[in-house]
C-alpha cells in the first residue's frame, strides 16, 4: 500500500511537470482553427510539422542559434577549466589561509546577481566589453564558487596515495591535475558543464544587459522580442519555445547517469 501511494505521488508530481511541455508541443503542431477550438483539442486531427519551419524563419533565429551555441560552448569549457584547477588547489595544496580564502569564496554566493549587476556592466563598458558576447563568456573563466565546492568535495573523496605515487614516478603538480584528477572527476564535470549549460542556455538577464545590437542576440532574447512582436501567434511562440527546450533536454537525458553520479560524489565528504 505505501509503495503504491509513493509510486502514485511520484506519477502526479511527473505528470504536472511533464504536461505544460506537452500542451506548449500540442499548441506548436495545432491548425489556427484547433487553436481556439472548445473544448480544448488534446491532439490535432494533422500535425502542422511546417509551424516550426515558418515561425523559425520569421526572425533570423539561426543568428541567434549560433549566438547561444558560441557563448555556451566556450563558457562551459571555461568553467570547467577554471573551476577544476582551482577546486585541485583548494582540495591538495596546503598553505596559510587556504580554509579562510575558501570560506571567503564560498560567501560570494550569498551576493545577489542583482547587486553585482552594476558594478559588472561598469567594468565591461569600460573595457569596451558591452554589445559584444564577451561579457557573457569570459567571467566564466574565473571560477564559480558552487562549482568550484562541489569539485572539491569530489576531489577530497580521492585518496591522496595516489597523488604520492605519481609524484614518486616524477609526475608535477600540473600532471597530476591533468593526467589523474581530470579523468576521476568525469562525472563531478559532467554534472557541472550539464548545471552551467542549462544556466547559460537559458539566461536572458544577462544578453538583455550587455547586447543591444539584434545580430548578437541569444535565443533567449530573440525569442522575447519575438514574443512581443508576435503576442497574437500564439502557436509560432509555441513552437519556438519548444526548440529552445529541447537541447537542456536532450544534455539531460544522456548525462543524467553521470549527475547522478557526480552529485553523490560531491556530498561523501566535507
Amino acid at each position: 500500500m505505501t509503495r503504491a501511494l509513493t509510486y502514485g505521488a511520484l506519477l502526479f508530481l511527473s505528470a504536472m511537470f511533464i504536461i505544460p511541455f506537452y500542451w506548449t508541443f500540442i499548441t506548436a503542431v495545432k491548425s489556427i482553427g484547433e487553436l481556439y477550438q472548445f473544448p480544448p483539442v488534446f491532439w490535432p486531427d494533422e500535425v502542422m510539422w511546417d509551424n516550426f519551419v515558418t515561425a523559425w524563419f520569421k526572425q533570423p533565429f539561426d543568428v541567434y542559434l549560433k549566438n547561444s551555441v558560441i557563448v555556451v560552448v566556450l563558457s562551459t569549457m571555461g568553467q570547467l577549466f577554471s573551476c577544476s584547477l582551482v577546486a585541485f588547489g583548494f582540495a591538495r595544496f596546503k598553505f596559510r589561509g587556504r580554509d579562510a580564502i575558501f570560506v571567503l569564496l564560498l560567501s560570494t554566493m550569498m551576493i545577489p546577481w542583482d547587486v553585482k549587476m552594476i558594478p559588472l556592466y561598469m567594468e565591461f563598458n569600460m573595457l569596451g566589453w558591452i554589445n559584444t558576447l564577451k561579457p557573457l563568456i569570459v567571467p566564466a573563466y574565473f571560477a564559480d564558487a558552487f562549482f568550484v565546492f562541489l569539485l572539491r568535495q569530489y576531489i577530497m573523496t580521492v585518496p591522496t596515495e595516489i597523488d604520492e605515487a605519481a609524484r614518486m614516478d616524477g609526475a608535477n603538480s600540473w600532471q597530476i591535475y591533468w593526467r589523474i584528477h581530470l579523468p576521476l572527476m568525469m562525472p563531478a564535470l559532467v554534472l557541472v558543464g550539464t548545471l552551467h549549460f542549462m544556466n547559460a542556455w537559458n539566461d536572458y538577464l544577462g544578453p538583455l544587459i550587455y547586447l543591444n545590437d539584434q545580430s548578437k542576440y541569444t535565443l533567449t532574447l530573440g525569442l522575447s522580442m519575438f514574443k512581443g512582436l508576435n503576442e497574437t501567434d500564439i502557436t509560432s511562440i509555441a513552437a519556438i519555445t519548444v526548440v529552445l527546450c529541447i537541447p537542456p533536454l536532450i544534455l539531460f537525458f544522456f548525462a543524467q547517469r553521470y549527475i547522478m553520479d557526480g552529485s553523490i560524489g560531491s556530498s561523501v565528504k566535507g
